[in-house]
């Protein structure tokens, strides 16, 4: 895709007369030099393995540290006793952001969505509604497209990484991503103003999120700041959706994103020097771990 600005990629859409997924939809595939029906395709994958993936997962599972593993099952098992907060939705949400943030960890097929690390997060709001909206797969890739769109004006005026920008560039836009494809689904009026506002707000939310892996492993905290990033995803939508605006344009916010991140220590950028893995807790775990690696070396 070639946007730079959100601001541009609504000008396109209201000029061209087109639904905004469908204008970042045509973007791409010029830019591809491809097709509709191979962009359609491509997206549609892409969905598939989200899908496939969450039925992958297995309570049993443990990635190789042990640090991750089951949390998502007992998130449902909680829900199912009465012992949690909220509805059946709500905590769907929660328990599929862990699941897919768990595979990742457990070495399963993902979509890095933008990365890795943030791979829960748009997942984790998709699968829940798509199944509570009985919503078609074609009007779940039109979503994707969308939070494709705003992805990618992101990545390009700022950072999606990180070790460039810290973890507000990882689960920051996941969320800001993902608030703007609820907005897509939900609005009637389609009033694309308002997917911008959600990932304005769902952006300013995370702004300074630091990226601290305990013993460098995309496990501890990043598992459970994908539910963060997907309950933050829901908050800023429902806000747009109300008619809240975000009183600093999408693209500024994007901007102030990318210079926090460039201000931001480096111990706090993926590093693992700073934040939860420098603490006294984080340091044993990276020690016991560092350990049991050199045995396992001889």
């Amino acid at each position: 895709m070639s946007y730079y600005s959100v601001k541009q990629m609504l000008a396109d859409c209201n000029e061209q007369h087109t639904p905004l997924w469908e204008t970042i939809m045509m973007d791409d595939a010029m830019e591809q030099h491809s097709t509709r029906e191979v962009s359609l395709q491509k997206m549609h994958h892409l969905w598939k393995v989200m899908q496939t993936t969450s039925q992958s997962y297995s309570p049993s599972d443990r990635s190789h540290s042990g640090l991750v593993g089951g949390e998502s099952a007992r998130v449902q098992q909680a829900f199912q006793h009465g012992n949690l907060i909220g509805d059946a939705f709500l905590n769907e949400v929660i328990a599929e952001a862990l699941k897919i943030g768990e595979c990742n960890a457990c070495m399963k097929r993902i979509v890095a969505s933008p990365t890795a690390g943030s791979c829960g997060v748009l997942p984790a709001v998709l699968i829940p509604l798509s199944q509570k909206e009985k919503l078609s797969d074609d009007k779940v890739v039109e979503a994707l497209f969308v939070a494709a769109g705003f992805g990618e004006v992101i990545a390009e005026r700022a950072s999606i990484a990180g070790a460039s920008g810290g973890c507000q560039a990882e689960i920051g836009t996941a969320s800001a991503m993902s608030a703007a494809a609820l907005v897509a689904l939900m609005d009637k009026s389609e009033n694309y103003e308002a997917c911008a506002d959600a990932c304005a707000i769902a952006l300013s939310n995370l702004l300074g999120l630091v990226c601290d892996p305990v013993a460098g492993l995309v496990e501890v905290p990043c598992v459970q700041r994908n539910v963060a990033g997907a309950l933050n995803a829901i908050g800023a939508a429902n806000m747009a959706l109300a008619g809240i605006k975000s009183q600093i344009p999408a693209d500024e916010v994007i901007d102030a994103m990318g210079e926090i991140g460039d201000q931001m220590s480096t111990d706090l950028k993926e590093t693992s020097r700073g934040g939860l893995a420098a603490t006294p807790t984080g340091k044993k775990i990276a020690q016991k771990l560092s350990g049991t690696k050199s045995q396992e070396s001889l």
